[in-house]
This record gives C-alpha cells, structure tokens and sequence, in this order.
C-alpha cells in the first residue's frame, strides 16, 4: 500500500506540521478503549459521511490493515445508506472497491 505521493510531498515541505499531525492522530487513538478494527471502521465510516474520496482510500487501506475483512468493510459502507442515501453510498461504496479490488491484483 503506497502512500500518496500529495502526502509524501506534504511531509517533505512541512516535516513539523506533518510530525504535529501524526502525533495528534496517535494521541487521538489511544485517548479511549476501542480496539484498532473498531477505530478502523469508525475513521472509515467519517470519511463516508463526509464524502471524501480520498480518506475513503485511505481509510479502507488501514482498515485492511487493522484486520476486517472486505465483508466488514462493505458493510460499514452500507450502513451509511439511510443517513447519507443511495447516491453518497453508491459512490463510498465504489471508493471502497477501488482499494479492496485494486488489493487483489
């Protein structure tokens, strides 16, 4: 799983925010109980609701490495559908396959 190359080159120009950023991200995740699927799922299904292309990428890269499967996955992705309706799902559900489908290859 490549990182972006928009990412790299952010940490390149920026190496202190990016460092600032990383580090808030980390104390975000161990401030509480849930377990790293759980957080997975969660970082994923935001980017769902916020309908942002990208974290949906990369957001279903971490969870695949967090551990759920592509079945979990999904199905994160469709419980968005009474909240965000059949088009924003749709689309989720398409970000979520490039990366799951991409995985296979």
């Amino acid at each position: 799983m490549a990182i972006p190359k928009r990412y790299v080159k952010f940490t390149e120009d920026y190496p202190d925010v990016a460092k600032s950023y990383e580090a808030m991200g980390d104390a975000a995740h161990k401030a509480g109980p849930l377990d790293d699927k759980t957080r997975a799922l969660i970082k994923l299904s935001i980017s769902v609701g916020a309908r942002l292309e990208g974290a949906v990428h990369s957001h279903t890269r971490k969870a695949l490495k967090a551990g759920c499967s592509p079945e979990e996955i999904r199905h994160a992705v469709l419980l968005s559908l009474p909240t965000i309706g059949l088009p924003s799902m749709m689309a989720a559900l398409s970000w979520v396959d490039d990366v799951i489908e991409n995985k296979k290859d």
